[in-house]
């Protein structure tokens, strides 16, 4: 059962209860009438807006689009009798709440038509009241029409948000199921079969030793070659897991951007010829917190990036069309773009920015020559 507290949507938060306090107004209007009539007509459409107020808020399906019609009705039977145009406010804030695109809109109409035909109907009769009110009520007029709108398009936004968010999860998990899947694949390439080799020498191995030992020597040594071929196999794979490389950083980071509503362009080849495995991971997490940067911050609906690379030196620009970073030079208060910055200087790295028409953040990386085997054994 409902409690009396919880008559009101969740979502409406305290709002309903503080439009409650002003209906102490409509009051005011209704004991000026001259007779008693006047007054107790005018007592009971407050209360009976009040009670239609309540449940359309606590209503669902078409019911709640009733207690609207009824609430319009009540509003201009106040204004045409009373002078009160204010119940309008009220209705403008509900219909704002209202998240079907076709419901608003039937509402939104009818209330505002409405609306300015009664203002209109009692200017046209010289009414007293609302021709004393006037600034007040051209000021509803404006509230009327703008207060449905802008409370439809933040509800709007903060669902998509929602979406946004849920889709990020959806794509995080999915990126570690994808993660753990080449990892089991890249394990039974590796092993499996070198393993399966080794089982299959050992046991032939075992059976030459007393009818041929030199052979059985011969499978041995294979043995011990294949072993260590495996073991060299599983410390490269085990180190490029450790490491993340920018072209599957990229290929996130555009499902992202696409769950995000960002067009997205990439300029460059992301697979990186001559930077090593350290500077590509170091890399590709600040791509990761700039694109992120983007996507929550920046209001952008294109997003691009830009890879050059040389033997001496990477270079990456990510670009966005959005509202650029507020405010004089100092932009590495945020800690995103310090830690940006700090990786970046570990690799002997650079980060620049520049906020014209956007952002575009420009990060520098110098290429470390890899030496050769031959090299490295020395």
């Amino acid at each position: 059962m409902q409690k009396w507290y919880q008559i009101f949507q969740r979502s409406t938060g305290l709002s309903p209860y503080v439009w409650v306090v002003f209906y102490i107004l409509p009051f005011y209007f209704v004991f000026r009438s001259s007779t008693m009539y006047q007054v107790v007509i005018g007592i009971g459409m407050i209360l009976g807006f009040f009670v239609c107020y309540l449940l359309s808020f606590s209503s669902k399906g078409l019911l709640v689009y009733f207690w609207t019609g009824v609430q319009i009705l009540f509003s201009i039977a106040m204004t045409l009798m009373f002078g009160y145009v204010y119940f309008s406010l009220f209705l403008a804030f509900f219909i704002g709440n209202i998240r079907k695109f076709a419901g608003f809109i039937t509402l939104y109409t009818i209330h505002l038509t409405a609306t300015i035909l009664m203002v209109y109907v009692g200017y046209m009769h010289a009414s007293s009241v609302l021709i004393t009110q006037a600034p007040f009520v051209f000021v509803c007029l404006i509230a009327v029409t703008l207060l449905p709108v802008t409370t439809y398009t933040r509800n709007k936004r903060e669902l998509l948000q929602g979406e946004l968010n849920d889709a990020n999860k959806r794509i995080s998990e999915l990126v570690k199921l994808e993660e753990r899947q080449r990892i089991a694949r890249d394990l039974h390439d590796t092993l499996g079969q070198k393993l399966a080799l080794i089982g299959l020498k050992s046991d032939l191995a075992g059976k030459l030793i007393t009818q041929n030992p030199r052979r059985a020597e011969s499978e041995i040594d294979d043995v011990r070659q294949t072993a260590r071929i495996a073991l060299k196999e599983l410390r490269e794979l085990v180190t490029q897991m450790r490491g993340t490389h920018v072209e599957d950083e990229i290929y996130r980071l555009r499902q992202i951007l696409k769950a995000a509503n960002i067009e997205f362009t990439l300029k460059g080849e992301p697979r990186l010829a001559y930077t090593s495995l350290l500077s590509e991971n170091v890399v590709s997490m600040c791509l990761k917190e700039a694109v992120t940067n983007i996507v929550k911050h920046s209001s952008a609906t294109a997003c691009s990036i830009e890879i050059e690379q040389t033997p001496a030196e990477l270079q990456i620009r990510v670009r966005d069309n959005g509202i650029g970073l507020a405010g004089p030079a100092p932009y590495f208060r945020g800690n995103g773009l310090r830690g940006m910055r700090e990786r970046l200087e570990f690799v002997n790295g650079s980060l620049g920015i520049v906020s014209r028409e956007g952002t575009e953040i420009i990060m520098k990386v110098p290429n470390v020559s890899i030496q050769s085997e031959g090299e490295a054994a020395l």
